[in-house]
């Protein structure tokens, strides 16, 4: 999207932490700041670790704040456009610029989706999160592969926004099963060592080795764009970047979301709900027998993903909400600029 700025003229500055940064700022002038980090273990959310973690880095926060600070005194931004970043969000409500949040996360504040009783309160204390994270934007870019109602005239949904290397993949079922985990999922592993017959390829644990029917790879983008274009499934927690890059090449998914993070949660219900995977409660045998027992029936309806790979090519390249993004900016920021007033 930074990309599609510039070539439209557009004079970028990218904010940004920790992977992002690394990314980004070898193809842009970019700011590196301090972000929040949710520490988890065996796929659960540790809500004394995590606090503790970013209250002992409130001093990199203060000097992240003060570095953005001059970045926008001798900048001086026209428009803020936001990832769920609450810094650069805050600094442009407090000099009154126009704010585009841009993102997955407010589908949970502005579209209208079911959730089942037990999660009634992490629902409510995530939508509290988003709000506090990001004051309100003047117009909300949401993306999602679940279509609902939006609530207000000011938020518009698109497909999931995906990088241009897939569509340089040809997708092929082959005989490993992609796993990806985040700080370690023992539970699941010890799991899949049972399924003798299956080979799994590992990312998420940093090392290389084989250990039976597993194979451990550290992480590389080429190395695993590779293995996802050619597994038969995905068994993964339920991040929304590899849900939407699994459909996208029609691959099966056996969602884990993490313990105390709904977004994950409503990311496994609606992939369960559209009939392209399953959304596990628990990583035992009983779970992964039925799965890999349901992957030609995934497979199948996956064939009809609208967004999916066979159906529409064209899709990496984000068409739709690029051209909305180029719709508000046009003639410095117009129609923008009449969503920020009437806000």
């Amino acid at each position: 999207m930074a990309s599609h700025l510039r070539d439209q003229g557009h004079e970028v500055r990218i904010v940004s932490y920790d992977r992002g940064y690394r990314t980004l700022h070898t193809h842009f002038e970019s700011l590196e700041i301090s972000g929040l980090h949710i520490i988890s273990s065996d796929n659960k959310v540790s809500m004394p670790r995590t606090v503790f973690t970013n209250l002992r880095r409130l001093p990199e926060f203060r000097r992240s704040v003060r570095r953005l600070k001059q970045l926008f005194d001798e900048f001086h931004p026209d428009i803020v456009i936001t990832d769920f970043e609450p810094m650069t969000a805050y600094l442009a409500r407090s000099r009154k610029l126009p704010l585009i949040s841009l993102d997955n996360q407010h589908r949970m504040r502005y579209m209208h989706y079911d959730s089942p009783p037990r999660l009634r309160l992490d629902r409510w204390v995530t939508e509290m999160v988003i709000r506090l994270m990001v004051p309100t934007p003047d117009v909300a870019l949401a993306s999602t592969f679940f279509q609902g109602k939006v609530k207000n005239d000011r938020t518009f949904l698109f497909p999931p926004i995906l990088r241009a290397e897939m569509g340089e993949l040809t997708p092929v079922s082959g005989e490993h099963h992609l796993v990806y985990v985040t700080s370690g999922y023992d539970t699941l592993i010890d799991v899949l060592k049972r399924f003798a017959d299956e080979r799994f390829v590992i990312y998420g644990y940093n090392r290389e080795a084989v250990d039976g029917n597993l194979q451990y790879r550290e992480f590389s983008t080429e190395g695993f764009l590779a293995d996802l274009a050619g597994c038969r499934s995905v068994i993964a927690t339920a991040g929304f970047t590899l849900i939407s890059e699994a459909m996208y090449l029609q691959k099966p998914y056996l969602a884990f979301p993490m313990h105390g993070q709904f977004e994950q949660q409503l990311n496994g219900l609606c992939l369960e709900e559209l009939g392209y995977g399953m959304n596990a409660r628990a990583a035992d045998y009983e779970t992964l027998n039925s799965f890999l027992n349901s992957v030609p029936r995934f497979a199948d309806a996956l064939q009809h993903y609208a967004d999916g790979f066979s159906n529409n090519p064209q899709a990496c390249q984000n068409l739709a909400i690029r051209e909305r993004l180029d719709t508000l900016l046009a003639n410095e920021g117009a129609v923008l600029r009449e969503f920020h007033q009437r806000r």
